[in-house]
């Protein structure tokens, strides 16, 4: 179980690093990274390594400088934190989760969007769990709460994985989805929300049993 905590720890730190190059709009002197860690030289040494590349390498050592790692040197030192007899991988990218959901007090799905404050506490467990899993990006598809928590992260105001959230959804509903011009107006106010993407279930989703395609009712109208 240390061995795992540790792993887990370097990923912390290198997912971290990955936040702060990727937020330029952070504010000033903050870069989510813990303090002391946004411009010291540091060197991780390890057994194996998974570069990200295909390539497993033995016995090196991890240069980070600045938040972001600048070299794979097995003769870089001092070593800061040695983790010889463990693996240092990448971290991982999960594509489709829902960061905002959470489940009730009896124990079933609860949802997302909640503005309780346990609803809150979840989101914040959700994003701090989803990070020591060894999760540094997702993509969060569907949820206007999403927002919020991606630039709490970002800002450095809650730990967490890189978030790219749909914001709402476009749902296929058969002729009642709208005209092109009204699909085009719904993309827009996705975008100027803060969308990173566009999610569209063009067969309405599996909890509304499946619709007419979304596609049927667009070329109907085209």
């Amino acid at each position: 179980m240390r061995s795992s905590k540790t792993v887990l720890c370097v990923l912390s730190i290198v997912s971290l690093c990955a936040i702060a190059q990727s937020r330029p709009f952070a504010p000033t002197g903050f870069s989510g990274v813990p303090p002391g860690l946004d411009s010291k030289r540091l060197v991780i040494a390890a057994s194996t390594l998974l570069d990200g590349r295909g390539r497993v390498l033995h016995d090196t050592r991890i240069v980070i400088a600045d938040s972001k790692i600048v070299a794979i040197d097995p003769k870089a030192g001092p070593v800061d934190y040695d983790l010889r007899g463990l693996t240092v991988l990448p971290g991982w990218i999960d594509a489709h989760v829902h960061i905002t959901w959470s489940f009730g007090k009896d124990g079933k799905n609860a949802g997302g969007g909640g503005t309780t404050p346990e609803a809150v506490y979840a989101t914040a467990s959700n994003a701090w769990l989803t990070l020591m899993a060894g999760f540094t990006t997702l993509q969060s598809v569907g949820s206007p709460a999403d927002l919020p928590l991606r630039d709490a992260i970002a800002r450095g105001l809650l730990p967490g994985p890189r978030i790219l959230t749909a914001a709402e959804p476009l749902t296929g509903r058969g002729e009642q989805t709208g005209t092109p011009d009204e699909i085009r107006a719904f993309i827009r106010k996705q975008k100027e929300a803060g969308a990173d993407l566009i999610k569209i279930m063009a067969a309405g989703g599996m909890r509304q049993g499946g619709n007419d395609a979304l596609a049927e009712a667009t070329e109907r109208r085209l």
